[in-house]
Parts: C-alpha cells; structure tokens; sequence
C-alpha cells in the first residue's frame, strides 16, 4: 500500500471525514534539498516525500488550530518518521470555511 493510500486510511478511521483529500506536491519540490539529521540529498520530485491533507470533520470541532495539527501529525506519526518529509495540514470542522 502507498503512503498516500495509507494515510488516507488511517485519517478515515480516526476522523470519519465529511471531506479527505490527500495531495502528493512531491514533484513540486525537485531540486530542493534537504539536511534533516538522518536524510541527506536533493529530492528528484519522484516519490511520496511532500503531501497536502485538505480535511474537513465533526471531530474537530471545539478544537484550536494547533490541537488540530497536532491530531493529524500524532494519526501520522510513523509515515513522517518513515520518509515523510513535509506535510501541509488543513483541517476544518463540518460549516467552517475553507480555501479550497
């Protein structure tokens, strides 16, 4: 299974999303490097390295911004130790407005 696919899961059991999108932006991050103490190199934007979560839920709502960042990393935790290197999170409660 995917990273991507994995995640998706995993946000879809904790939460029961109204809406769950999970955006690879893995390729819009070739050339860059990165010097994280236990990843050395240039990304080649091949990959699942770079991901944007749009997520809207009843579970969030009554929580602050940051408690809701901190749910989905904690849900998230092993995929960002395992290669994971960026994660773009853009959680809403169900009637909250959003960008996208």
């Amino acid at each position: 299974m995917s990273i991507q696919a994995t995640m998706e899961d995993k946000l879809n059991k904790a939460f029961s999303p109204d809406r769950l999108v999970i955006i690879n932006e893995s390729h819009l991050h070739a050339g860059h490097h990165h010097s994280g103490s236990d990843h050395h190199g240039t990304y080649d934007g091949t990959g699942e390295t770079h991901f944007r979560v749009r997520v809207v839920a009843s579970a969030f709502a009554g929580m602050s911004r940051i408690d809701r960042h901190r749910a989905v990393n904690e849900l998230l935790a092993d995929e960002l130790k395992a290669g994971v290197h960026a994660l773009a999170i853009e959680p809403a409660a169900p009637g909250e407005k959003t960008r996208w």
